[in-house]
């Protein structure tokens, strides 16, 4: 079957999002460069799958254009360890070129590895700069942490708690606090833990079980774990194939204001035009 072919009956059956997969899946470096989206869909499926050397393939790719979205995942990868030997310096330099590039995912990570002072020198300057940074941006994690640290002597939330054991390395301590509060009903918590299954960040990787948890915080309303799953749904990675389904979580993260997930959305709606 032709390729546009084959876009017209996915759309048909699975909406944007699938017309979207379809081109990811057979897209080349080209086609990421003129459609980051696409891009980035594609490498966060293969990240889904452990295949990080493909995944890193297109986000180098969309480096070299200054994609802030491909530049923190990068950091992730070198950060982490995986595919790669785990590197903080080369993270480091990902997150601080992804956090020029206005993302804030990687702008609340810097001020959480400057704040922590563990697998970054601890620099408060700096720390309270990125975390302003991404609060700007609309970062409720981020504007928390501004807040708790413009109190002296405020306590840290439990999350909070969480957060900065992730960012002193203590991934094993960080995922047992993220259970707790994921058990008790919040979706950041829920997330974040499924993240960590994810990617075997303090756990063993259990992609079912990641995809367990995005569902329920899914279904608490957070738009990380919506776009999530809409990529599991997608790939049949995690939870079985049901695009429509997954046009469904697709859509709802959108409307949230979800980056990734709305630039999915404009990619598949040019792809099915």
């Amino acid at each position: 079957m032709k390729p546009t072919a084959r876009l017209l009956r996915l759309a048909l059956a699975g909406g944007l999002l699938a017309a979207t997969a379809a081109l990811a899946q057979d897209s080349e470096r080209s086609d990421w460069l003129r459609n980051p989206a696409m891009g980035n869909y594609k490498a966060y499926a293969e990240f889904k799958m452990a295949h990080y050397d493909a995944a890193r393939a297109v986000w180098q790719t969309l480096a070299e254009i200054g994609n802030g979205d491909a530049l923190f995942n990068l950091g992730i990868l070198a950060e982490d360890g995986l595919g790669e030997p785990r590197d903080m310096a080369r993270a480091e330099a990902f997150y601080t070129s992804a956090a020029a590039a206005e993302n804030f995912k990687a702008q609340y990570r810097l001020g959480l590895l400057y704040f922590a002072g563990t697998q970054l020198v601890r620099d408060n300057e700096k720390a309270r700069l990125y975390l302003t940074q991404a609060a700007v941006h609309g970062d409720k994690d981020a504007q928390d942490m501004l807040a708790r640290l413009g109190q002296p002597g405020a306590e840290l939330t439990p999350f909070q708690q969480a957060e900065l054991l992730g960012g002193s390395g203590q991934h094993a301590q960080a995922a047992a606090l993220y259970l707790q509060l994921a058990d008790a009903g919040d979706a950041g918590a829920q997330t974040r833990l499924a993240w960590a299954y994810e990617a075997g960040r303090g756990v063993e990787p259990d992609l079912s079980e990641a995809a367990r948890r995005f569902e329920l915080a899914a279904q608490a309303g957070n738009a990380e774990a919506q776009y999530a799953l809409a990529v599991m749904l997608r790939t049949g990675r995690g939870r079985a194939q049901d695009l429509q389904k997954s046009a469904q979580w697709l859509d709802q993260a959108a409307a949230q204001g979800h980056p990734a997930a709305q630039a999915a959305q404009a990619s598949g709606r040019a792809a099915a035009e």
